[in-house]
This record gives structure tokens, sequence and C-alpha cells, in this order.
């Protein structure tokens, strides 16, 4: 998969090619990862909501001088499913470039074989991150 950053094929790898009874454990442990937001984001000020998701889910994403994108994602620990996505994108475009992550394809969450492991609303919630993710790099490029 030459379409995506290294660090998030290789997330989509994994989680493509391990039984499904396994990928919920693995979402889990995505969502425990998820880094707090810094204190200047607490108010989720300059953060966009997605109102897609059917929990409060908030991003913002910054395009560094180097070209590489900086994201933070802020979502409750009562919704685990989302707060997963968040940690997979999170951790897998860390370091990405921008035309990197706007080359990532919008249907990554069917990619990762998660269609038939969550509800089809929290992947269209999931999908929605990413859509505007894309759209805040695309702005600031």
């Amino acid at each position: 998969m030459t379409d995506m950053p290294p660090k998030l094929a290789e997330i989509v790898d994994e989680f493509a090619s391990a039984p499904r009874d396994v990928v919920l454990e693995m979402l889990i442990e995505f969502a425990d990862a998820m880094p707090p937001l810094p204190a200047e984001l607490a108010g989720h000020d300059g953060m966009e909501q997605v109102p897609e998701c059917q929990t409060q889910f908030f991003l913002k994403a910054v395009v560094e001088p180097d070209d590489t994108v900086t994201t933070w994602f802020d979502c409750p620990p009562e919704a685990p499913t989302t707060r997963a996505f968040a940690g997979v994108l999170a951790e897998g475009l860390e370091g990405a470039s921008t035309a990197e992550i706007l080359a990532v394809p919008d249907d990554l969450y069917a990619r990762m074989g998660l269609a038939q492991a969550i509800s089809p609303l929290r992947i269209r919630g999931g999908s929605a991150i990413l859509a505007r993710l894309k759209r805040q790099i695309a702005a600031q490029v």
C-alpha cells in the first residue's frame, strides 16, 4: 500500500490480517493510547467538531513549516471505537507530510477490515473524521 504513510499502512495491514475477535482488543489498545489534549486546547479552542460522530468529537490539524502535520483529537473515553479511530490516525499519521495524508484513501476503515467488526454508523463517523482532517490540511497548503 504505497498510497499512505508507512506507519499507517503498517497499522492497516495489522488490522486487515487480524482475526475478528482480536480486532476489538486492538481497537481498545488504540483508544487507551490516545494522548490527552494540551492545556491550550482544553476548551476545544480552534478545534473543529465532527457532527457525523455519535459522540462529541473534536479535531485540529496544523501544517508545520517542514510540511509535516501535527494532529490533535478529543473524544470521550466512553466512545472507545471513535477514540480508537483517532488513536489509529494519531499514531499512523505522526510525522507524515501533507501530501501523504491527503493521499490516504477515504475507504481506510474498510481496508482495515473494520466493516465486519463495527457498525456502519461508526465507520461513517470514522470516515468523516478523516475527511475533515484532510480538509483542514488542504486549506493550509
